[in-house]
């Protein structure tokens, strides 16, 4: 199906507004894959915060032009889907579902993953899926900063026995 000029418009902005707001992306080659299956990704990745967009690749580079995700240009061969982590809370979502959904379907291949100006090929694209949310970051924060607290209280409590022991 042609794209008219309009419509094309309509997909760059739509992308290019994303991925000015996107903390990190993820692009894979979904060749192979049937219409129940990307239906089912697209669910997961609306449930997820993940802004999912299958672009032609000369789209997705005028898209990407003057975003931190200009780095992925030469990746963009092929098949491609594009999916953004748009939440400020889980800046690893997108790579997180798109490993999941890589797991259980072997024709989903990840590309490359961009966070922070830098470019993780496919293999690598755990360590962005392996960011904490907001919820896991801040309890090991609270379990970091407890640490010292509950210590001082076991050494005052052993404290107090030693010297109650030798009163004795």
């Amino acid at each position: 199906m042609a794209l008219r000029l309009e419509d094309k418009k309509e997909i760059v902005a739509a992308v290019s507004e994303t991925a000015s707001k996107a903390f990190s992306t993820v692009v894979a080659d979904y060749q192979g894959l049937t219409v129940e299956q990307l239906t089912q990704l697209r669910v997961q990745a609306r449930q997820n915060n993940v802004y999912l967009r299958i672009v032609r690749n000369t789209l997705a580079k005028r898209a990407l032009e003057g975003t931190q995700f200009d780095i992925l240009n030469d990746i963009l061969t092929g098949p491609t889907i594009l999916g953004f982590s748009t939440s400020e809370d889980d800046m690893g979502a997108a790579a997180r579902l798109f490993e999941d959904f890589a797991k259980t379907n072997k024709a989903f291949e990840l590309k490359a993953a961009a966070f922070d100006g830098k470019v993780y090929q496919g293999s690598e694209v755990s360590v962005i899926a392996n960011l904490p949310n907001q919820e896991k970051a801040l309890t090991m924060l609270a379990s970091v900063l407890q640490a010292p607290i509950s210590k001082l209280g076991r050494l005052v409590t052993a404290l107090k026995e030693k010297n109650e022991q030798e009163a004795a």
